[in-house]
């Protein structure tokens, strides 16, 4: 191909017939080719089929047929035509927002979300609730009225668009009830309940479900700062600490989908004489909840104010001394294991406090001075308490049209 050869010239060849398909004739080829092509402009946001072709390897024949079929679904949109070359003006395509939406929902042991996102991962409504412990009947149902809400307001068009539901939940959520102060009969509500199932009966559409923190971690991955790194560990801290794990650019699950659990780590006792504690007992904000509680009712009415992460004081100052130390602690092991280019800290907490917590974590494992292991980068978070919704959402999307199917946000 030649260097000024442009996007028209390359179709006016496919269309005179002088094509050299790769074996996109068979289906299994040209599926996988599609989703390749949808990948790089996902990653890159706007590509001509000239560029797709360079970075990808397919012949440019080949990806001109499919990004005009790609077009041709909806799913992709020309862009203004790029002067400034010899020849014909490049001109390129990016995702069309239109071209597919999914339902990301999201079960917490604090709270419950759900929205609905288009196909550039824009969030188009969003949804929430609050409770003091998750019952599943209380969560389904609140499901079921958000997505007959939020689908309500979509064109015909719009819905016959949507390709399906993700829920991003904590694995074996009856677990750590008693650090969470879950009643026992709510305990063994969920030990007993098919999530999986109840999900598919309530919903026409094809249902994933992962866990929590990891789909956070694939929040970050494509939409946050997670971008700017083939290798990150990735720490979330809400009413318990979960993480996930991100290797050569792509979400690692793990074998069964527990890997980045690290909030079952076990960190240095706080005290002469004390056994050990894991780390979810030290930073997450069930852990901040039970020192308000010990600070009697004045400290609990504030922290169920409007504004109550600004009017802790103290109890807030105490908190996050303990997370940090904690979670320097944390770094430390996950650092010896794998030499992550960074580790990245997020929570359901204000921005503020966010920043505070991974300014003293990054102060405090520089302090412990780990010998033999290689430099990280301790960062904060882009997303917040959104992630792991956003992650959820992203789920039926990436299904459907990533490149490998088997391996979410590669």
């Amino acid at each position: 191909m030649r260097s000024d050869e442009s996007d028209e010239q390359i179709e006016q060849g496919v269309q005179g017939g002088h094509t050299s398909s790769r074996g996109t004739n068979q289906s299994g080829v040209k599926l996988y080719n599609e989703r390749l092509v949808l990948s790089l402009i996902r990653s890159g946001g706007s590509l001509s089929k000239v560029d797709v072709a360079r970075i990808s390897g397919l012949s440019v024949q080949t990806t001109t047929v499919i990004m005009n079929q790609l077009e041709s679904d909806g799913l992709l949109l020309r862009g203004e035509p790029q002067r400034g070359r010899i020849g014909q003006p490049s001109v390129p395509m990016q995702l069309n927002p239109e071209g597919a939406f999914s339902i990301g929902a999201k079960i917490g042991r604090r709270t419950a979300e759900i929205v609905l996102m288009d196909f550039v991962g824009a969030v188009r409504q969003i949804r929430k609730t609050s409770y003091a412990h998750a019952e599943p009947e209380d969560i389904l149902g609140f499901f079921s009225d958000s997505v007959e809400a939020i689908t309500g307001g979509m064109t015909r068009h719009q819905f016959s668009r949507i390709c399906g539901v993700g829920i991003a939940a904590p694995t074996e959520i009856w677990h750590w009830g008693e650090e969470t102060g879950t009643p026992p009969h709510i305990v063994d509500a969920w030990r007993e309940f098919d999530l999986q199932q109840a999900a598919e009966q309530a919903f026409d559409w094809p249902v994933h479900i992962y866990n929590d923190a990891t789909a956070a971690c694939a929040s970050e991955l494509t939409f946050g700062g997670g971008r700017a790194f083939q290798d990150f560990f990735y720490i979330f801290s809400a009413a318990l600490v979960g993480g996930g794990l991100v290797l050569d650019g792509s979400l690692y699950p793990g074998r069964r989908g527990f890997a980045g659990a690290i909030g079952s780590l076990p960190v240095p006792p706080k005290g002469a004489g004390r056994d050990h504690g894991w780390l979810l007992q030290h930073a997450s904000v069930a852990r901040l909840e039970r020192m308000i509680r010990d600070e009697g009712d004045a400290a609990i009415a504030r922290w169920q104010g409007e504004d109550r992460w600004s009017t802790l004081g103290a109890v807030l100052d105490r908190w996050i001394e303990e997370a940090s130390d904690s979670l320097a602690y944390a770094v430390a092991s996950v650092v010896s294991v794998i030499d992550f280019e960074a580790v990245v800290i997020d929570g359901a907490f204000p921005a503020e406090i966010r920043r505070r917590i991974v300014a003293d974590t990054a102060e405090k494992f520089t302090r412990l001075n780990p010998s033999g292991v290689a430099p990280v980068e301790i960062r904060e978070g882009s997303i917040g308490s959104d992630a792991r919704v956003m992650g959820a959402a992203s789920l039926p999307l990436l299904a459907e049209y990533a490149r490998d199917r088997n391996i979410l946000f590669n």
